[in-house]
């Protein structure tokens, strides 16, 4: 018989997801939580907009939030893409010239 530990992320007793480490599920809690404070936000707003939209919403920019948050931070994220340099991609046949050996001298 096998031991299996399960790290289940529960919300208004609901259970939402099922994770096999401590850390997976720490993450995906702590997005729950900004979405339901992104809903919170929308609702609030002056936007009216159907509650599964809110919803649906919420959800995406929580689980973007590495791509959003630069983009409120008034960067542009084609700019910060391109600003990064690409390394040339290396074939998988070429490789690095050998060193030539060095002959002793007599």
């Amino acid at each position: 018989m096998a031991v299996v530990v399960k790290y289940i992320v529960v919300r208004n007793g609901e259970e939402k997801m099922t994770f096999a480490t401590k850390k997976e599920a720490d993450a995906y809690d702590k997005m729950l939580d900004i979405a339901d404070n992104l809903f919170e936000f929308l609702d609030k707003s002056e936007l009216k907009l159907p509650e599964d939209q809110m919803e649906k919403i919420s959800l995406l920019l929580a689980e973007k939030k590495d791509v959003v948050m630069p983009i409120l931070r008034g960067i542009n994220p084609k700019k910060q893409a391109s600003a990064k340099p690409k390394k040339p991609a290396e074939k998988s046949g070429d490789a690095p010239p050998a060193p030539k050996p060095k002959t002793a001298k007599k």
